[in-house]
């Protein structure tokens, strides 16, 4: 009794998909709420610095990436 069907390898299979889904769920929800904690410290050391109106870098990539794709 230990939650494994020995006659049926699909049942078993199916489990672990769905096991491997919700992991991969949670370990990206998780990066996400690290990303947001980075996000808000950075944010927290510019004000401390005098530079809250700096946008960040990743935002300055962006623009620079799109003002190339127009000027092609």
């Amino acid at each position: 009794m230990d939650g494994h069907d020995a006659d049926d390898p699909k049942q078993s299979t199916g489990d672990m998909t769905v096991f491997l889904v919700f992991l991969n769920l949670g370990s990206l929800d998780e990066m996400g709420s690290r990303i947001d904690e980075l996000e808000q410290s950075i944010n927290d050391l510019r004000a401390e610095m005098g530079q809250e109106g700096s946008p960040l870098p990743s935002a300055t990539l962006k623009s620079n990436e799109e003002t190339k794709a127009a000027d092609e």
